[in-house]
């Protein structure tokens, strides 16, 4: 935990030190972190929001390949959601019924909750949240969701996640003041990237409420 956490709040050193020893290996490694985020319900702690961000900083040093980054994390984060959802639809109700140390039960139940509220939204909406948006296609799995709607939310949220962080680290992850508190502005993006599925769970209850 106290490596992750090291490694969270200066992700853009480790991504430095990651592309001078890697070079083109880099692509595959960041690939690999994003999918296995997203395809992998024991992994649920790896960076995604400030990970795309930083790479997104490093494309503008033209250390990176725009481009590349974009088709490639995209792919990897629909790829990911993709697994997962299967994972959930063919051994999902058992992995529930074990409750396994490497899951979660809280984790579980909170996903399914925010499921329940806002339906196929959810895929959308939890990747903007840690945790949430690893559990949320397992729990669309185990909920039967039909796969051709899953695949509309799938493709919709990958796209939105990885092109807006992305290319808000492309855009601001160099400006001086960026650069001098990165670790800063990292807390700031997760803090942020709860504001949506906050915003919709306060416009959800509203509506239930006018509605009772």
């Amino acid at each position: 935990m106290q490596f992750l956490i090291d490694f969270l709040l200066h992700l853009d050193k480790h991504l430095d030190l990651l592309i001078k020893d890697y070079g083109t290996f880099t692509y595959i490694i960041l690939f690999l972190i994003i999918f296995i985020e997203t395809g992998v319900i024991v992994m649920p702690f790896l960076p995604g929001d400030s990970l795309l961000f930083a790479v997104g900083a490093f494309c503008a040093k033209g250390s990176l390949s725009l481009g590349a980054c974009l088709a490639l994390l995209f792919f990897a984060a629909v790829l990911g959601d993709t697994v997962n959802y299967w994972i959930g639809k063919r051994i999902g109700s058992r992995v529930v019924e074990l409750k396994s140390r490497w899951i979660k039960q809280e984790h579980l139940l909170k996903t399914q909750q925010f499921y329940e509220q806002h339906g196929g939204k959810t895929i959308i909406l939890a990747r903007f949240l840690p945790i949430v948006r690893t559990f949320a296609p397992f729990i669309a799995g185990v909920g039967k969701m039909e796969y051709r709607n899953f695949l509309f939310y799938n493709l919709t949220g990958g796209a939105v996640w990885v092109l807006l962080f992305t290319l808000l680290g492309f855009f601001f992850g160099n400006l001086p003041f960026v650069q001098k508190n990165f670790s800063l502005v990292i807390v700031g993006i997760v803090a942020l990237s709860v504001v949506p599925p906050l915003y919709e769970y306060w416009r959800s209850r509203n509506k239930k409420e006018k509605t009772t």
